[in-house]
């Protein structure tokens, strides 16, 4: 999109017949916006907003004082179990209108900001691979996980985002609660203190709410602004990591430090363990137990899937076999797609290929000639 110039905004406002105050605050507000990043766009009012993204004021209204039903569409994903960990995930997918104005916020402003140093996902150019070779050569790996990371994240924090990358106190409270879902006819976190709002008595009397909102997964805006809102945490356990000579790294919600040193203990493991916990209360955060894990010398280190005990990232020999498994099957005369689809429980073979497509392709971005040796047993299937 192209710059915002003040020149061109008061000119042409002028000669729509604005009234020259308004025109002369509004310039002055869109060029500290600007100020902050030069293509970051001003957001004036939410009428402004709902044009630049080409959605209803109205429905951008009623979002923003919880008026309206329940904007999202709500559906669980099974998880892989884990000792304390949850059965399932609730992905909340917005309704057209808003997912197009959360789209525009997140490709004209979020994209602009830029996240902590150990973040590394959701922003542009990231990929697991890199990710994970922030722990190569690792001897002592210690893995924590974010419990409920999305959901863990109120409006306040999201608001602080938007406040910080240059918009004005109101602008950046409409575009938090754009971002945020209220948990509907939730009457746990309606009783919890740290969900109850402090907008009573807000002085625009239709965004009065009783609870705050949190980032739904499953939002365009909520990958990236959950990276934004807990720079803060970040930049504990950053602190955390220096102090006791480890590398830091979180992709979403999973947090991983290393070092390369043999002489690392157990005992101090412990102890960053217990740090971390601590970061991640205050920053009002929670701990899933149940997946923190002390991965000494001599057990497999593995980040984001891949092994980081060697000079760079590699594919697990799980990955390996289960490829090897499908490419097996799906060449076989006796069995070829169709029979492998169906033991396999696929609904179909294109999405039976699509998958092992897509395994491929994984492959490919960690070890390239073992990849291209399996794509050469792919392309002599005979879908």
């Amino acid at each position: 999109m192209s710059s915002w110039r003040p020149q061109r905004y008061r000119r042409e406002a002028l000669q729509s017949g604005a009234d020259p105050a308004i025109v002369d605050r509004a310039t002055r507000t869109g060029a500290y916006t600007t100020a902050q990043h030069q293509n970051r766009p001003p957001v004036l009012s939410l009428r402004h907003l709902a044009h630049l993204a080409d959605v209803s004021y109205k429905l951008l209204r009623d979002v923003v004082s919880r008026r309206a039903s329940d904007p999202y569409r709500l559906f669980r994903i099974h998880n892989r179990v884990t000792r304390g960990g949850k059965r399932y995930r609730v992905i909340c997918v917005p309704n057209p209108a808003l997912s197009r104005a959360q789209s525009w916020i997140a490709q004209s402003i979020l994209q602009t900001a830029t996240p902590h140093h150990a973040s590394t996902a959701f922003a542009r150019g990231d990929d697991i691979v890199s990710a994970a070779q922030v722990h190569h050569n690792a001897r002592w790996l210690i893995k924590l996980d974010v419990e409920n990371f999305f959901e863990s994240i109120s409006e306040i924090s999201v608001y602080r985002v938007f406040f910080s990358l240059g918009y004005q106190p109101l602008v950046a409270f409409e575009l938090a609660r754009l971002c945020t879902r209220v948990r509907w006819r939730s009457d746990i976190y309606k009783k919890n203190p740290r969900w109850r709002s402090r907008s009573q008595g807000h002085k625009i009397s239709a965004y009065t709410t009783e609870q705050l909102g949190y980032l739904p997964q499953g939002a365009p805006t909520s990958p990236m602004l959950s990276n934004l809102s807990v720079a803060a945490f970040d930049d504990d356990v950053d602190a955390i990591a220096t102090e006791h000579g480890l590398r830091y790294s979180r992709y979403a919600d999973d947090v991983s430090l290393s070092t390369p040193r043999s002489s690392f203990s157990r005992v101090q493991a412990v102890q960053v363990i217990r740090k971390v916990y601590k970061a991640m209360v205050q920053h009002g955060l929670s701990p899933n137990r149940g997946k923190t894990q002390i991965r000494p010398p001599g057990s497999r280190k593995v980040v984001l899937g891949l092994l980081v005990d060697g000079p760079k990232p590699r594919l697990t020999r799980k990955f390996k076999s289960r490829l090897r498994m499908h490419l097996y099957y799906l060449n076989r005369s006796d069995i070829g797609p169709a029979g492998h689809a169906e033991n396999r429980g696929f609904d179909s073979i294109i999405g039976l290929l699509a998958h092992v497509r897509g395994l491929i392709a994984h492959a490919q971005l960690v070890e390239p000639e073992y990849a291209g040796a399996r794509l050469a047993e792919f392309n002599k299937i005979v879908w």
